[in-house]
């Protein structure tokens, strides 16, 4: 069964969380990121053409025209296919491991798996950015040579960045199945 809740993210634009509950062990969360905002892309690409034009009306050079044509399709593909993402999506699977994985604008994916084995915890921390307490939800590594010790911290849902009742959502999901590891049998 698939869930799709709206949230906010922490600059207040909406965000939706789809829960996808697989199997009693695994469950998929992902957030579904603000839609592509034609009137911000339509200011932009204005603003870059009038600054152009200007440009070419004083130098007379038509170079400048093609040049910010140039630049502002460039600018579009980069923005499209490495810096916009439309989804970020995390794969709790009990026995094997967490998988997340970004989806972009452009339909290019990017994925991480990390080992069951290799999970200390995940949990919810507090960073201070510009007077604001925002809320992020990270994945501790075990450190492989120290059982107390965390070798890193993996930080989830960068681009989303979801408000706190958001996470807390994703978080008790993440520990539901924590758990189940815990009290599992361990086998040798």
């Amino acid at each position: 069964a698939m869930e799709e809740r709206p949230y906010r993210s922490a600059s207040g634009a909406p965000i939706a969380l789809r829960r996808r509950q697989h199997s009693a062990s695994c469950r998929e969360l992902a957030v579904r990121c603000p839609r592509l905002q034609l009137r911000s892309l339509s200011a932009v690409t204005s603003a870059v053409w009038l600054a152009a034009y200007g440009l070419f009306a004083i130098s007379e050079n038509s170079m400048v025209l093609s040049a910010a044509i140039f630049t502002t399709l460039i600018g579009f593909i980069i923005y499209l296919h490495f810096v916009k993402v439309d989804q970020e999506s995390l794969l709790v699977i009990g026995s094997l491991g967490i998988q997340v994985t970004s989806s972009y604008a452009s339909g290019k994916e990017s994925t991480t798996f990390i080992e069951m084995g290799r999970v200390k915890d995940v949990v919810i921390n507090e960073a201070i950015h510009m007077q604001k307490v925002i809320y992020y939800l990270c994945i501790l590594l075990q450190d492989p040579g120290d059982p107390q010790g965390i070798s890193e911290v993996v930080p989830l849902f960068q681009s989303s960045k979801p408000r706190l009742d958001c996470l807390i959502e994703v978080y008790k999901s993440c520990q539901e199945i924590l758990e189940q590891r815990k009290t599992a049998p361990q086998s040798s």
